[in-house]
This record gives C-alpha cells, structure tokens and sequence, in this order.
C-alpha cells in the first residue's frame, strides 16, 4: 500500500480531491473526485453552499478510502481567502459563509481608509485594503447588528471551518488568517487592538496555528462515515491556496522546453524569482524572510500574506481570469463555441492593442462583462473590441501589462530584482497569456506545475507526517 496524503481543494468554480503519495523519488498526484462550487444568492446576501461543498468533499474522501492501494495517513484543506464561518458553543454552523463578492462590503474599505491613519494600520496588518476583506465583512455585520456575532464563540476562515468538522478542533491557520487585515504581519498573530476597536469579541479567534500543524485527526463519528481510522491526521497546509500554490513553484532550472520568453545562459538558478498564482485571480508575489511594511509598499498595493515554512509572500492581488471565466459563460448562453482552442487562436491572429485597467472596480463583479469592456474602451476613446477574439486579447493583453507593472513596483521595493517569473496553476497551460507576460515583463517565464496548488497541499502533509524532510527531496511536474 502507498503511504497516501490527501488534499481537499476548493476553488470559486470548483472543488477536487487529490491523493498524492512518493513513488520512486517522484510526488504522484491522483485526482480522485471533481465537484462544482457556485455562489448562491438568498435574500440580500450571496452565499456559498457550505453543507454541499463538505458533503462533496466527504464523497472523494470516501472514495479514496475505498481504494485498497492507498494507505491515507493525512488531509489538508486549502480554499480561497477571506471568507469565513461561525460557528456556536455546541460546535453548529451559525448560518452560510457569505460569499466576498456580496455587495454589503461595498464603500467600506474606502470609508476605512477615510477614517483611520492608514499608515500606521498598514504598518500593523500589511495587507492591501480591498473591499473584499474580512475585515470589511466584518464591519458590516457589526453595522447590520448580525445576531451572529452575539451567538458565536468563534469564527472560523474557510479551510478552518472544514477542518473543524472533520476533526471537532478550532483553530486558524496563518496564511488563511493573514488574509483578513486582522493580523499583526510582524508577531504574526491577530492585532487584538484593532479587533476590540471595531467593536468584536477577541475571543471570537482562535488561536493561530502554523503550516505543518497536525490540527487533530478524525472524530469517531466522520472517521466511521468515511470509512477511515481515527488515527489520520488533519494537517494545517498553506490553507489559502496560493500559499499552496506558491510552496510549489520550482526553486530549481526547468528544462528549456518549459520557459516560455528567452532562456537565461547556463544552469544558475536566479536569484529573485517571482511567483505568478494564475487562475480566477492572478496573484504575483516573492517569498521574503520578514514583511515590508513601509508607505511605499502600501501605494504600490502589496500584501504580506501568511507563506509556509516560516515564509512571507509579498505579493499583489490582481483580478485574474475571472474576465474570461466570465466572458465564456456569457458567450456559451449565447451559444457560441468558447472551447479554447478556438478562442486562443483567434485571439492570437487578432492585432487590436487596447490595453484596460484590471484593477478598474467596474470589473469585480459586472452583469455583463462584455459590454462593461465595451463601455469603459469608448468611454476612454480606446479601440472597441468586436470579435471574440479581439475581446479575449484585449483582457490577455491588459493582464500581461500589469503583471509587468507589477514586477517594476516590486523591483522598487526588494533588495534585488526579479530575474525569472514562475506561472503556476491552472492558468499556467494558456499559453497565448505566458507569452504575452514574457514579452511585457522581458523576463523569461517557467510554466507549471498546473497542479501547483495540490502539489503544495500534499508536500506540506509529506514533510509534517515524516515522509520526506524537504520539498527538494524528491520531484514533481
């Protein structure tokens, strides 16, 4: 039997199980079941299915315990950031997570920022001020008198939560928390002054745990409905999925078929690689020893996320493909054919050279991306995209133009520049998106892994369960 580890991976679209075990010095992933994820709207509010999402996850997990060959000693859960849960004294769910693209955030950030010295909280929290933060999500509750909040003995950030339920265990794992703004980025632990400040029970957070903590292992009860041992190990990972993600991008010289721009001369590994986490949103960031906390990091909107191994990710939060997730579902209920290999060639042959701003707010969550591409290109005298094509080159374009933005704002800010961008996830496989990068930025682009955000899940449950002692101990693609 292989020695296996699994990672519960929830993205905004989607959600897989993966088993992962170390075969002949490799890391062998296993996809062993896929699921949706949708937003709900109920009311005023937009939601996540929560009891769906856990029950689906229970489902591969039974699956993989099913499996005769696989000896599962652990699991990791990684999902997006920010959002988060409740939960009562008896351990029940206090209502659905809401979803961070609900409107009830809308402006608070902004009022924040208008209402505090925004310097000194940044020199705290060292977090870029969205809208989409916990922090905000937060506020409004206390505005909308939330009876949550007086029922709840703690909250619990996502992958928390999931955990939570599998283990009956109540703990926050750093990089999920370091997304909320409520952290102090230098102790790493929660800013308990800002918190009493905006009026919420310090013991509402549990305490914070690091990457690599076994959280606890099963309860009798899940164990037996999963058909598993109370002996398997619930293990903090990178819990936000770009810290998996991140943990995974190569530190070593891929093969010369992998780079996308020009191939540097010889076999040293650059010194300053910059990490891009390509999906629904593109986060581009480098792993550093200690945060950046200064002004200047603040106006150039990086983030000191939570990293693993004793890691910060310094790191800007860029809308990603979620232009085109967007587009392509409003073109596929139209009825046109959004396969990619059709609208990436048309894309690359169309010769249009507008340039958007992604970071516009107009973009987060429009009814109708096409036509806000539309208006905000003739409200500026830009060239008007008219075909698929066009439109898919145009958001391609606008991304590889700020990613290159963003390597200039990190170069300001690091002792050294970037010399090498690492794509990974899923949306290191468009290839069309690479170039562009490669050609924006003039540095040369290493593409892969796709699965970055599982294989950093599963290395972190391989180095805490004993299997192996360092990433760099064995290989994967």
């Amino acid at each position: 039997m292989k020695n296996t580890f699994l990672a519960a991976d929830f993205g905004g679209g989607s959600g897989r199980v993966l088993a992962g075990y170390v075969e002949d010095g490799k890391l062998k992933l296993e996809e062993i079941h896929r699921f949706g994820n949708r937003q709900v709207r109920i009311g005023r509010h937009v939601y996540w299915d929560f009891p769906a999402l856990f029950e689906d996850m229970k489902d591969g997990i039974r699956k993989a315990a099913q499996r005769e060959d696989l000896n599962i000693l652990s699991i990791g859960v990684d999902t997006w950031g920010v959002d988060f849960g409740f939960i009562d004294a008896q351990g029940n769910l206090l209502g659905l997570p809401v979803c961070y693209r609900d409107e009830r955030t809308s402006g608070l950030c902004q009022e924040f920022i208008e209402t505090h010295n925004v310097e000194g909280h940044y020199a705290k929290a060292g977090i870029q001020m969205m809208d989409i933060n916990s922090i905000y999500q937060l506020i409004a509750m206390t505005r909308e008198n939330s009876p949550i909040l007086t029922g709840a003995k703690h909250l619990l950030f996502t992958p928390d939560l999931f955990s939570y339920y599998l283990t009956g265990v109540a703990n926050c794992e750093y990089s999920i928390a370091s997304t909320s703004e409520l952290l102090d980025a230098q102790t790493r632990n929660w800013n308990y002054v800002l918190i009493e400040s905006l009026g919420l029970r310090t013991s509402l957070f549990p305490p914070i745990v690091m990457p690599g903590t076994i959280r606890g292992t099963l309860t009798p009860e899940v164990a037996e409905d999963l058909g598993l041992s109370t002996d398997v190990k619930v293990i903090a990972v990178g819990s936000h999925d770009t810290q998996s993600a991140s943990f995974a991008a190569p530190t070593y010289r891929c093969a010369d078929d992998k780079y996308i721009g020009h191939i540097p001369e010889g076999e040293v590994v650059p010194e300053q690689c910059a990490f891009l986490s390509s999906g629904t949103w593109s986060l581009l960031g480098v792993a550093i020893d200690e945060p950046i906390l200064t002004e200047a990091a603040r106006t150039s909107c990086c983030s000191n996320e939570g990293g693993v191994g004793g890691k910060v990710n310094f790191l800007q939060n860029i809308t990603g493909l979620w232009f085109l997730q967007r587009l392509m579902a409003q073109w596929k209920e139209r009825g046109e054919d959004v396969a990619f290999e059709v609208i990436l060639p048309a894309a690359e042959a169309a010769t249009i050279a507008t340039v958007v701003d992604v970071d516009d707010p107009i973009f987060a969550n429009p009814r109708d991306m096409e036509q806000t591409i539309c208006d905000y290109c003739r409200e500026r005298n830009l060239q008007v995209p008219e075909t698929i094509g066009e439109t898919v080159r145009v958001v391609l374009q606008s991304l590889a133009q700020r990613y290159a933005k963003g390597i200039r704002d990190f170069n300001a800010l690091l002792p050294a520049p970037i010399q090498q961008i690492n794509i990974i996830g899923g949306g290191s496989r468009n290839m069309l998106l690479n170039r562009l990068t490669a050609e924006a930025t003039g540095l040369p682009v290493v593409a892969g892994p796709v699965e970055a955000t599982g294989i950093g899940n599963i290395l972190v449950q391989a180095i805490a369960m004993g299997e192996i002692q360092s990433k760099n101990d064995i290989s994967y693609e």
